[in-house]
């Protein structure tokens, strides 16, 4: 994500402070040797087991892992009729993966160019029952080792309202920096009138946080949905973080203020 998204330099809006050209494509691929053993299942079976893995990080896309063909369970591999075209690798030839009685469509491709590509193909993350980084499990994609997560504490004086009412006020919040996004204040829960949230059923995954709760607000008759979240128990990066509330809705108002 550091490099394809946001003002990366494969972006598609690369900052204009550099002492460099790129000369070459707008659209742009980078191919490059994962450092770790991914091994990926399905229906019971072990699909896939790499320790010479690739990324390939592509303009506006997320990373995606593509595998040698020599440590892919062939016999796994059903050929589909299935064809795409890109504009920037070629056709796409398509592959159904079936163990025991169940079958996954169209979940395994391999492009015809350029050349560097032939021969490793990917599997919809989506599709696998699990995938494993070294022996962890991992959700919802491999992480991009030009992806940071940093968590700093900080003495910025963060005040979250709606409208006239204070939801939380905080003189020691966390400051979360994500490559490409901006930064987040996490405020602990001692400093927010959690009486006016209600648990939400609400859950998302982060590859690089982890799991995320989240709390609604009830103002008068009315309930906003989802206006903070929180990570209960984080990944390692986000660690400082664990059990803070960050706070993001179009009706809050989340202002820093002088101390």
């Amino acid at each position: 994500m550091a490099l394809t998204l946001g003002r990366g330099p494969l972006s598609a809006t690369p900052s204009a402070a550099v002492n460099y050209e790129i000369v070459g494509p707008g659209h742009r691929l980078f191919f490059q040797d994962f450092p770790r053993r991914v091994r990926t299942v399905f229906g019971g079976e072990v699909v896939a087991d790499t320790r010479e893995g690739k990324l390939l990080h592509e303009t506006g896309s997320i990373p995606q892992l593509y595998i040698p063909e020599k440590d892919l369970r062939t016999e796994l591999l059903v050929p589909s009729e299935h064809t795409t075209v890109c504009p920037y690798k070629g056709e796409a030839v398509y592959r159904s993966v079936r163990a025991g009685d169940r079958t996954a469509e169209n979940a395994a491709w391999s492009y015809t160019g350029p050349e560097w590509m032939r021969g490793y193909t990917a599997l919809a993350w989506e599709a696998m029952d699990a995938w494993y980084d070294e022996a962890e499990e991992i959700h919802g994609h491999l992480r991009d080792p030009y992806h940071r997560v940093d968590v700093r504490a900080s003495n910025r004086r963060v005040r979250v309202r709606l409208d006239g009412r204070i939801v939380a006020d905080t003189a020691r919040p966390m400051v979360l920096s994500e490559t490409g996004l901006p930064n987040r204040m996490y405020i602990p829960p001692e400093d927010v009138r959690m009486e006016l949230l209600e648990p939400s059923s609400t859950r998302t995954v982060c590859p690089y946080k982890g799991e995320a709760v989240y709390w609604s607000l009830r103002a008068g008759d009315e309930r906003l949905e989802d206006v903070a979240w929180s990570y209960p128990q984080p990944l390692e990066n986000a660690l400082k973080a664990a059990g803070y509330l960050c706070f993001a809705h179009d009706r809050l108002t989340i202002e820093e203020l002088p101390r």
